[in-house]
């Protein structure tokens, strides 16, 4: 376990760490207190719940008028089924994953998704959650602490929130955690406000949870390199560390994280079209029975599968009901050991082989891979990646004591601590541009088409890409990296005062792409960055009789923390001045732009 260090601020602090999945959710918490060593905590207590639980279930009932009716463990309760009908209420459940990017959710099973409740969205139901959770958090601090009412008080106006989120969720995911954080009160909608929530991948998270539990006590030796594997619900997130110094921790990541749409929901979906198939022809084939068969599944079959040649037995009815031609006896349907693996091995051989990838990539030896997650419980799982692994070397362990919300209780870790030092960028960033015609350059001949030209008399082409990330590159926390200068040229220098420039993403192979045309699928809008350039000097100039003024800056993208930032700079008689950016992404866009 780390050292720990008294805090150094003067007053009281509260930080909340937020783990919303897309199957249960969870909370830890630490006061900060001037002079103290922080205590990480977990909330355990909800409403509904029978035992002491770290986690509830992400699933909400929402009534005719959009309203929130029910949460969490009194989702699930099994009165609410009954109250559901008498009230017609909606149930949302799996809706995270309405959030995530679309290059990472195919749309074949976006369409497959339960869908949302009418008059709501992904945005306004994790801040329904986001509310829920953070009222339960104070209901729970001030019933646990002796002076958990005043503790909470001396904290209200200094919360930090640390909200994490799968590894392929991008900057547009994380303003929207932003967002919903805002309209869930858990901050006010100011600037200081919304620099108060704080966003980390869940592989980051769940290493500093490794980390907090001594889990990796063995492995932190310096040069040693680990894989972190959090299987949860919706995603499967696989991020590989190197160990920089022991002493203290501090590490990097060695090769691009990676994000897999693989949870145990995929399993689930899995065994829902091998229930529907198989009893197509049974009275049992409704809806209604089988979605009974799925919640045992889900609490019974599933997490204790662990060989191919056993048989599942599904409970759903009871003793009156038989259909022997369709495997059922006194209310329960029998699965073959065959029929359960065949629904896990999509999710088993994707992990497996991304595990591979990782290796690869990393290009040094690995000793451990660490596997926390709901999704973890999973005997099969687990067994297969043992098998997988043991022939390279590679030992498989899953920590116990609520692994299954590590994530949680990693994001408040991840404010105290920060072990990570570096992360290495999954795609190449850049921007679109225009460069001169070049009649020698045959790429430049094949877009003679799309020439125009600028009020300088020059003739340009479009789409060409100015990378200024490479994928792959690591980058240490607050690096900066700039992009080649920038040129805008206008009739005015009025029409310069304010600049606009667009980050685009490629998510190809190509190590140097240059047109954006070549692998127009590849590239995607990331973010828009907006500054205001008053202050900056406009070059008047004149060319063949054309008389219009320039702009030379750059833009400068601050890579190596968790979420992406940006200023502008620019030459002033021999010295480099900076201003602020503001990054606005694609559904801002259009609203900053007015």
């Amino acid at each position: 376990m780390p050292g720990k260090t008294p805090y150094k601020g003067t007053s009281r602090s509260l930080v909340l760490g937020i783990d919303i999945g897309t199957t249960f959710s969870g909370v830890s918490y630490a006061f900060l207190d001037p002079g103290e060593i922080p205590k990480i905590q977990i909330v355990t207590r909800f409403p509904g719940q029978e035992n002491v639980s770290a986690k509830i279930p992400s699933i909400l009932y929402y009534s005719d008028d959009g309203t929130m009716f029910a949460a969490g463990a009194e989702a699930v309760s099994p009165a609410m089924r009954l109250e559901a009908e008498d009230r017609n209420l909606t149930r949302a459940e799996w809706w995270k994953l309405h959030l995530c990017p679309d290059a990472l959710v195919s749309d074949e099973l976006r369409q497959r998704l339960p869908p949302l409740p009418d008059g709501k969205d992904a945005v306004s139901i994790l801040a329904d959650m986001l509310a829920y959770l953070f009222s339960c958090t104070r209901v729970f601090i001030t019933e646990s602490h002796p002076l958990g009412e005043s503790m909470w008080s001396s904290a209200a106006n200094d919360i930090q929130v640390v909200l994490s989120h799968p590894n392929g969720w991008e900057g547009p995911q994380q303003e929207k955690m932003r967002q919903a954080a805002v309209i869930a009160g858990l901050v006010p909608d100011t600037i200081g406000g919304r620099d108060r929530v704080h966003v980390v991948t869940e592989g980051e998270a769940s290493l500093h949870y490794c980390i907090e539990r001594g889990i990796l006590s063995h492995a932190l030796q310096d040069g040693e390199t680990v894989i972190i594997a959090d299987a949860g619900g919706g995603t499967v997130d696989v991020t590989t560390y190197g160990v920089v110094t022991a002493d203290p921790i501090v590490l990097q990541e060695v090769a691009a994280p990676e994000c897999l749409l693989e949870g145990s929901t995929m399993i689930n979906e899995r065994m829902e079209c091998l229930l529907k198939t198989k009893l197509a022809k049974s009275r049992y084939g409704n809806s209604e029975d089988i979605m009974c068969m799925l919640e045992s599944f889900e609490k019974t079959a599933k997490p204790t599968f662990r060989d191919d040649k056993d048989r599942s037995y599904i409970k759903f009815g009871s003793i009156r009901d038989n259909d022997p031609d369709f495997k059922i006896r006194s209310g329960q349907i029998v699965l073959e050991g065959s029929e359960v693996a065949a629904c896990f091995a999509p999710s088993v051989m994707k992990i497996i082989d991304t595990v591979h990838a990782q290796r690869l990539m990393s290009g040094r030896p690995i000793s451990k891979v660490i596997l926390v997650g709901g999704y973890a419980d999973s005997p099969w799982l687990h067994m297969h990646l043992q098998r997988a692994l043991k022939d390279v070397g590679i030992t498989v362990c899953r920590p116990e004591s609520h692994a299954n919300k590590a994530v949680a209780e990693g994001a408040t870790s991840f404010y105290l601590e920060h072990f990570v030092s570096g992360r290495v960028a999954r795609f190449a960033y850049g921007t679109m541009c225009v460069v001169e015609y070049n009649p020698q350059d045959s790429d430049h001949v094949k877009r003679r088409g799309k020439a125009y030209t600028r009020p300088s008399g020059r003739t340009v082409i479009p789409n060409s890409f100015n990378m200024i990330l490479a994928k792959g590159t690591c980058l240490r926390e607050n690096d900066e990296v700039c992009s080649q200068g920038f040129y805008k040229e206008a009739s005015s220098a009025a029409a310069l005062k304010k600049i606009s420039t667009t980050i685009v993403c490629y998510r190809g192979s190509v190590k140097a792409p240059r047109w954006t045309d070549a692998e127009p699928e590849r590239f995607s809008t990331l973010c828009t960055i907006f500054a205001d350039t008053t202050q900056v000097k406009k070059e008047k100039k004149t060319r063949d009789g054309c008389t219009y003024y320039a702009l030379d800056f750059k833009v400068v993208l601050l890579c190596g923390s968790t979420e992406m930032k940006a200023m502008i700079s620019w030459m002033d008689d021999g010295k480099e001045r900076r201003g602020p950016a503001k990054i606005v992404y694609d559904d801002d866009t259009e609203v900053s732009l007015g």
